[in-house]
């Protein structure tokens, strides 16, 4: 063996891609440790928000890493959990009354899927089925990828996921036909349909309009089918506001947040559900319990860091930052819509993305493999879907490096063109 023995994630070491040693960063921007510079276009995978670094986020760390590090959370409790569960509370629908720690995405997804499960389980009604959405992406552990899009993903562990019911992706002026599959689906009797609000991440940045996010939950409703809001890409003002839900007026049953709950800083997750969800599992009979857990479930020190980002989006101009974000993407976008490469551009809130000329390699598209390197060798962090192209920086970002961020994206479609 030689060189680094690290195995990275979503990496074909076989291609001897350049794999850069970061040694610190600031705001938007990641320092190498041979003196490079990036600029981080996609938030470090969707999760820094605030920018790296930021220094309210890391006095809280320090503070905190002085004080408690980790403690068993089962029957046990600590501060900064507490604090942060009550600025939940306070700042989501007030339907959700509690509040599920987990570690990451995918788990907050599993813990949700068990959640509903659970429920219909305790109240002696046999409902287990779950509905999906066309093109979704959950996360990467196995429930989370049985409710996400089967291919290239997931293939080598078909035989580990469980069935599910998936209906289309509402693509415009077919809208209806996903409201009428999940109309068929719902009155089959589901347990719970888990949807990404407004945007599909993973399955190339589809977006579709609150209005049709309104009429999936009421059809959910209708039928007391629960309805769960994996916002762990979507919330945290990604889609122009603090949920995605917000702008179609949704409340759902179980809500899953993740990588901006830190401001990108810690792993962290969270799962909030309705207090009769909650209710389900409460019991004198330890059997009914919620059994649900991992080592590090509500670690002191990240929820310290979360409990500070609360902090940051009520102290600063967070929404004004995302609100000028959004208007220079949406100022770029139209720019770049007319280079012979691009087919259509689409915009939510400050996620922008670009659909490419495509070549039928779908996520393993050439266009990613040439961009990805392109950008590496040009100072830009950019990791295409396939053939989209998508740029969700940190709210920090300036004009001139978010200018900076498309010159080096034309750059590389030039190249090809």
């Amino acid at each position: 063996m030689s060189g680094s023995p690290v195995w990275h994630p979503f990496t074909q070491h076989g291609l001897g891609e350049d794999i850069p040693l970061i040694a610190r960063g600031q705001g938007a921007v990641l320092h190498g440790a041979d003196g490079r510079t990036w600029i981080d276009a996609i938030s470090s995978w969707w999760v820094t928000t605030h920018g790296h670094a930021h220094p309210r986020i890391m006095a809280a760390i320090r503070a905190q890493s002085e004080q408690l590090d980790q403690i068993i959370f089962a029957g046990w409790t600590h501060e900064p959990a507490e604090t942060l569960a009550h600025g939940l509370i306070e700042i989501t629908p007030p339907a959700l009354t509690r509040v599920f720690f987990s570690d990451s995405g995918s788990t907050a997804v599993e813990v949700a899927l068990k959640m509903a499960l659970g429920y219909w389980h305790n109240r002696k009604q046999p409902r287990q089925g779950i509905i999906v959405m066309e093109h979704s992406y959950h996360g990467d552990t196995i429930g989370a990828m049985s409710v996400g899009a089967r291919g290239v993903f997931n293939r080598p562990y078909a035989s580990l996921l469980f069935d599910v019911t998936a209906v289309p992706f509402p693509a415009e002026g077919a809208e209806q036909a996903t409201l009428d599959a999940l109309e068929a689906a719902c009155k089959a009797g589901a347990a719970a349909f888990i949807v990404e609000p407004l945007v599909l991440g993973a399955g190339g940045m589809l977006m579709y309009p609150p209005s049709v996010l309104a009429q999936m939950a009421a059809i959910c409703a209708r039928h007391d089918v629960l309805f769960i809001a994996d916002e762990v890409m979507t919330g945290w003002g990604r889609t122009g506001t603090m949920l995605a839900c917000e702008q179609a007026g949704v409340v759902p049953d179980i809500l899953c947040l993740s990588k901006g709950l830190t401001g990108g800083s810690m792993p962290l997750a969270v799962t909030l559900a309705r207090e009769d969800i909650f209710m389900a599992h409460w019991s004198q009979d330890r059997a009914d319990c919620f059994f649900h857990s991992s080592s590090y479930t509500a670690n002191p020190i990240a929820c310290a860091a979360a409990v500070a980002n609360l902090a940051i989006w009520r102290d600063e101009p967070v929404q004004a930052r995302i609100d000028t974000l959004a208007a220079l993407q949406a100022a770029e976008l139209v720019a770049i819509a007319s280079h012979p490469q691009v087919v259509s551009t689409r915009q939510c809130g400050t996620i922008a993305a670009l659909d490419l000329h495509a070549d039928a390699s779908g996520y393993l598209s050439n266009w990613a493999v040439h961009l990805n390197a392109f950008g590496k060798a040009h100072g830009l962090l950019i990791r295409p879907l396939g053939n989209t192209v998508y740029v969700m920086p940190p709210y920090c970002i300036t004009a001139e490096q978010l200018a900076q961020v498309y010159a080096v994206v034309l750059a590389g479609l030039d190249r090809e063109t």
